[in-house]
């Protein structure tokens, strides 16, 4: 039954194409397409708040209205509910979606950046190993978790050698300048964030390489077979945006730092970690199935749920209608 569903979705998206893609040229009120966007509102959407704000989505015949979130796991709880259309979202709600068997389609990957430990340096913790013993804020749910997990395992420590505090990225600074915790593990802006409002009094810990999350667009499926040609123009979309960001990066620091709400040479100085790419690889299926790895050996998960089969939750034939060369899976769905 799947088969036949991803070769309509496949025929769909084609024929959709064939008519032009760039339909929004001119089009009629009534041509139009609408979508509501879930986003997390921080560079990790970078490709997403710059084709809103050049007009990209304008460009292919698409009224994208936003609404903003601090976390992924929030994008997607919202369209899971249906209180939106598509999510930007990391690869941890991704899996706890999976597993909890909810009907979700991933459509493509469209940045990834290492996350990070930020450390108070009156905590002295200049190696991983320090770590012991000391107070950890994390987010639950969220990529922090698994970081968290993995910086553990590489300093050979387990949950029960620190003291794990659950909290959300914006109140891991305040936790941190008050005390109450000697590190927090999560992503940019937030450790940057940390190190201009602490200067000396914030060390950030050396984890380059350790773990990198992958931010993504997700929708669910039955969304996705109703609306093939929005999906594919909000992809078209994000390709264009990705191409532009390359190639204007001065202006792209700007645009985001603007909608994000941080200051320009904040967003420049951590803007080389922000890696923007529209595709489906390899690399995105191996940190699923990484994230959901972890999740069996952790017990974080829902009673009697199994390795979810990946390929059956990527959708290529959006992507592949658009640019067969930016989806590489070894084994395409």
């Amino acid at each position: 039954m799947r088969s036949n569903t991803a070769l309509r979705v496949v025929l769909l998206v084609i024929s959709t194409y064939a008519v032009g893609l760039n339909s929004g040229v001119g089009a009629k009120a009534e041509d139009v397409l609408k979508a509501r966007l879930a986003q997390n509102l921080g560079p990790i959407s970078g490709l997403a708040i710059v084709a809103k704000t050049k007009g990209l989505f304008a460009k292919q015949a698409l009224d994208i209205s936003v609404s903003n979130f601090t976390s992924g796991k929030q994008c997607l709880d919202t369209v899971v509910g249906g209180g939106a259309d598509i999510a930007t979202t990391a690869e941890a709600p991704v899996t706890a979606a999976a597993m909890a068997q909810q009907p979700i389609a991933f459509v493509a990957g469209m940045e990834y950046s290492d996350l990070k430990t930020m450390t108070a340096a009156s905590a002295a913790i200049r190696t991983k190993a320090d770590l012991r013993g000391k107070r950890i804020g994390f987010t639950a749910g969220t990529g922090s978790e698994v970081y968290t997990a993995v910086l553990l395992k590489a300093a050979g420590l387990t949950a029960k050698d620190v003291t794990l505090v659950n909290l959300r990225p914006q109140e891991m600074l305040p936790a941190l300048a008050a005390g109450s915790i000697d590190a927090f593990d999560t992503w940019e802006p937030h450790v940057a964030n940390a190190k201009k409002a602490l200067g000396e009094g914030a060390v950030l810990l050396d984890t380059k390489g350790l773990y990198s999350e992958t931010f993504n667009v997700v929708v669910m499926r039955s969304y996705l077979e109703a609306n093939p040609a929005v999906i594919g123009k909000f992809l078209a979309a994000l390709i264009e945006a990705e191409g532009w960001v390359k190639a204007h990066p001065d202006e792209a620091i700007d645009i985001i730092a603007t909608a994000t709400g941080m200051k320009r040479d904040e967003l420049t100085l951590i803007w080389p970690d922000y890696v923007y790419h529209v595709r489906l690889d390899d690399k995105l299926l191996e940190t699923l199935k990484t994230h959901a790895a972890w999740r069996l050996a952790t017990g974080n998960h829902p009673p009697g749920a199994g390795m979810p089969d990946f390929l059956q939750i990527i959708a290529t034939a959006p992507l592949k209608a658009l640019d067969a060369a930016r989806v590489t899976l070894s084994a395409n769905p």
